[in-house]
């Protein structure tokens, strides 16, 4: 018996119930979804209906976020939920064009075949972007020090922790980086975001569009990443 992840039956989860949880996603609401389950097939789903989706489920991914480990328990982050028109394509016409970062060229026919369907849902998502019923842009509060990777260890927990909630509610998302990549100083301007707060990720999440679905990923073996005591000498478990 597995880890199971067992819904909280609390005021927001009964509204869940009660407009259908993941009805749209093919998720069964009276189903448990096995924690490993849910991290064995959480993946990227850009296909994402224009359908609108409760508030209730977009409470409860946030509220996962905010489960989340983090620096001091400060709880710097913060959220900017988006669902005003102009606003999504204001956001998409900047986010069509910025470009995607670079990746290693495919090693083999299977890579090859996945960076094609990569491709494929990145470039529909970005037509469609301002289509997405909501957008949740996660920043983070800091002290005005200037930015390092420990940084991001209070707020990307946040975002995993979001995303698996989505999979969870049968819901698609995705971790994008493009606005701060691409136009952070833009998209702070237009949504009033402080000096002192960074754009970490943008999550647009709305039920699949049909025929998508959350599925098995495709990683490479854990022997592949991993080093026995120093980098570069090989790790196996031992029975």
């Amino acid at each position: 018996m597995g880890t199971k992840l067992v819904p909280v039956m609390d005021s927001v989860c009964r509204e869940c119930m009660q407009v259908g949880w993941g009805a749209r996603g093919g998720e069964n609401m009276t189903e448990e979804l096995g924690l490993f389950e849910a991290i064995y097939t959480q993946r990227a789903l850009r296909y994402i209906s224009p359908a609108p989706i409760p508030d209730a489920l977009v409470r409860k991914v946030l509220d996962a976020g905010i489960r989340a480990p983090n620096g001091g328990n400060q709880q710097r982050w913060r959220f900017i939920v988006i669902k005003d028109p102009e606003t999504k394509r204001w956001i998409q016409e900047r986010y069509r064009t910025t470009d995607r970062p670079a990746h290693a060229p495919p090693r083999n026919q299977a890579e090859t075949a996945t960076m094609a369907r990569n491709d494929a849902a990145a470039n529909y998502l970005a037509e469609h972007l301002h289509e997405v019923p909501v957008l949740i842009l996660c920043c983070l509060q800091h002290d005005g020090s200037p930015s390092d990777i420990h940084r991001g260890a209070s707020i990307y927990p946040a975002v995993q922790n979001m995303l698996l909630a989505a999979r969870g509610l049968g819901l698609a998302s995705v971790l994008t980086t493009r606005p701060r990549r691409g136009f952070e100083r833009e998209i702070k301007e237009q949504l009033g975001i402080p000096e002192n707060v960074d754009t970490a990720a943008l999550l647009p999440l709305g039920y699949p569009v049909a025929g998508k679905r959350y599925g098995p990923t495709n990683r490479r073996p854990v022997e592949e990443v991993t080093f026995d005591e120093k980098w570069g000498r090989g790790w196996e478990a031992r029975t």
